[in-house]
């Protein structure tokens, strides 16, 4: 009999079903990391500039916190604070405003301003016949009303707090023992911080009123130096400067404590408003 043909049956697999798009959601997603990596890196070797305006974004995306006021009767917390390169030109703004004084020959030598580790400092140096103070009082001459109040209108353009500090020589008062140089200190200092207030400060812009009495003198030399009567205005650096404590209300003492600069006791004594009886020599 014949051989029967040899058939071979050959079968072909069906198709797998569909996998889905789970694939495409994690290339996505490593994608996306990818590309954040990329903008970190790109953002570390960025300047400084470039990071401070990427950064601003994300803290306010609609770019409106600029827009707050900043007025002689507002807060100014939305304005930079004022750094120590800041301070130099500030510096230059007071002295060409101060150039443009009346009498300045006389009071050339009576204005010193420095910027110190606590921040600007503007001192008004007494002289012998009274510079800005009249002999043993703590009420403004003419000079000092001037003086004072340009201060004013320039500083209350800065979003940085003010202190202010009274300072007298060593010659002690004769007459009355209740009022000493702690009062006249403290009394001095008060007088320049309401003026300054009433004419161009913000309300809460003055975080320190001391009055030192003749613990602080400017010449160690010679304690009865005129110059050692003094009241120091200072613009600070940082605005969160412990603000309690140490500033003096009126008609209230103030509390001892230490200064953010030097470490010493913010010694003050007196009463701000207190009415000065007996006499005074030469303060």
């Amino acid at each position: 009999m014949p051989t029967p043909p040899i058939i071979i049956i050959k079968k072909k697999g069906g198709h797998g079903g569909h996998h889905g798009g789970a694939w495409k959601v994690a290339y996505a997603d490593f994608v996306t990391a990818m590309m954040a990596l990329f903008i970190v890196l790109w953002l570390m070797n960025s300047s400084p500039k470039i990071q401070a305006a990427v950064g601003g974004y994300f803290k306010d995306p609609s770019g409106t916190a600029k827009e707050v006021g900043s007025t002689v009767t507002g807060t100014g917390e939305n304005l930079p604070q004022k750094k120590k390169e800041d301070m130099e030109k500030l510096k230059e703004q007071l002295e060409k405003s101060i150039q443009r004084m009346n009498d300045l020959d006389k009071l050339n030598k009576n204005i010193e301003i420095t910027v110190t580790a606590e921040g600007l400092r503007i001192e008004l140096l007494e002289s012998a016949k009274g510079a800005f103070f009249d002999s043993g009082s703590a009420t403004l001459n003419k000079s000092g009303l001037e003086l004072v109040r340009l201060l004013a209108a320039e500083l209350g353009q800065v979003p940085n707090h003010i202190s202010v500090e009274g300072h007298t020589d060593s010659k002690p008062f004769s007459g009355n023992g209740s009022y000493s140089n702690w009062e006249l200190s403290s009394d001095r200092a008060n007088a320049a911080r309401r003026l300054m207030q009433q004419s161009g400060l913000r309300s809460d812009q003055v975080s320190q009123v001391r009055g030192f009495a003749d613990q602080r003198l400017r010449n160690l030399k010679d304690s009865l130096d005129p110059s050692n009567r003094r009241v120091s205005i200072i613009v600070q650096y940082m605005s969160n400067t412990n603000d309690a404590g140490e500033s003096i209300g009126d008609g209230k003492e103030s509390g001892a404590g230490k200064l953010p600069a030097t470490g010493k006791p913010a010694a003050t004594g007196g009463q701000a408003e207190s009415t000065s009886t007996g006499k005074k020599d030469g303060k």
